[in-house]
């Protein structure tokens, strides 16, 4: 590819060359907080950019998905995606849900017991 050509950047095994800070103009800090395991969902309502991304992760969220799988399905980093994720909550979009920090702990120490105690087995 030369200097002059207008193809679109294409690799294809790795899909589009684009950096992941022009996904969300460079912008480095998502405006709510999210966590991994939070769960979004579209809400119907806003009025979202219509930057493609942005279309991506709505139809991805027209079901309960975590902020870890809608990343992995738009092979983004996490933080390019909690961005982008934060843009639609701030419009209305989506919905947000995440597990308070009290029993998390109980239930994060009783799920690393069992599955300690299934790597064990193996």
């Amino acid at each position: 590819m030369t200097v002059g050509d207008d193809k679109v950047w294409l690799d294809d095994e790795a899909g589009p060359l684009i950096r992941p800070y022009t996904v969300n103009a460079g912008r480095t800090r998502p405006t709510v907080e999210l966590d991994l395991l939070s769960l979004v969902v579209t809400t119907g309502r806003g009025n979202p950019d219509v930057d493609p991304e942005h279309v991506k992760v709505l139809e991805l969220c027209r079901t309960p998905i975590s902020v870890t799988e809608v990343a992995a399905y738009m092979r983004l980093p996490v933080m390019v995606t909690k961005v982008l994720l934060a843009d639609l909550v701030d419009c209305g979009a989506i919905s947000t849900w995440t597990s308070s920090p009290s029993s998390s702990h109980v239930t994060d120490r009783v799920l690393l017991e069992k599955l300690l105690d299934g790597l064990q087995r193996i």
